[in-house]
């Protein structure tokens, strides 16, 4: 290719990228560019390279969005979970500006550099949740009012059960208090579809728990309505990171 084609195509990619994200040699391909000609465009400073078959425009400080709708092109199931969701849905308390962004997948992943630099992030694989309806991961992941287009986000009902999940390991017990206090209205029948799925016994008893102390909504109904993975009749005892022990009634 000479050096005119080589500049019309860079100024076409410029032109049909859109700014604000990565891109992949598979976006590039279908573009015309090679990997051989996308490693020559970044030793030229026309794009730069991120990791290995990622790149980005030189000067374009794409946003975390953008960057998260690349992650999920890559990683099945990647969404904003737990505390971030929750955020992202008016549910916060004391957030700070750096706070660490919580995604989940459905896939162990590690993820990149080029994204831990930028946005200080944790990614979270577990097997929270075993779906006796098909239908329900899509039905509790999605876009909350405001926020771009396509981003995947858990829907509040999930998030705190994502958040609970977490509490007392990577997640302040204390903090997740505060936030559940801070839950308003939610979806009861959704709720209980969800602690039905619900596969960690913590889980499902820390939200019995407070939900009782709370009374964001009647536990009891849940009990009757719902088979719930409430354990044994025992209670669930258990030291945190912190040194506090969690002591949980088989029934909140």
């Amino acid at each position: 290719m000479d050096r005119n084609s080589r500049h019309n195509l860079i100024k076409r990619l410029q032109s049909d990228l859109p700014r604000g994200a990565p891109f992949d040699l598979t976006t590039l391909a279908a573009l015309g560019v090679s990997p051989k000609l996308a490693a020559a465009y970044a030793k030229n400073g026309w794009l730069v390279r991120l990791a290995q078959g990622v790149y980005a425009f030189p000067n374009d400080n794409f946003n975390v969005y953008g960057a998260l709708q690349f992650l999920q092109q890559h990683v099945p199931g990647l969404h904003v979970g737990g505390k971030s969701a929750l955020a992202l849905h008016g549910v916060r308390h004391n957030v700070g500006i750096r706070d660490t962004l919580v995604l989940w997948g459905n896939v162990r992943h590690t993820l990149p550099a080029w994204f831990t630099e930028r946005f200080p992030a944790r990614y979270v694989h577990a097997n929270l949740f075993d779906w006796t309806d098909n239908t329900l991961p899509a039905k509790t992941l999605g876009t909350p009012p405001g926020q771009p287009e396509g981003l995947c986000v858990s829907v509040a009902e999930r998030a705190v059960l994502e958040m609970l999940y977490d509490a007392g390991t990577r997640q302040s017990l204390e903090e997740a208090r505060n936030l559940f206090d801070s839950l308003r209205s939610p979806r009861k029948e959704l709720l209980g579809q969800l602690l039905a799925c619900c596969t960690s016994v913590k889980t499902v008893r820390l939200f019995l728990t407070w939900a009782r102390e709370t009374e964001v909504v009647n536990a009891d109904d849940l009990l009757a309505r719902y088979s719930l993975r409430t354990g044994s009749n025992k209670r669930w005892m258990s030291q945190l990171a912190d040194g506090t022990l969690l002591s949980l009634n088989p029934h909140g």
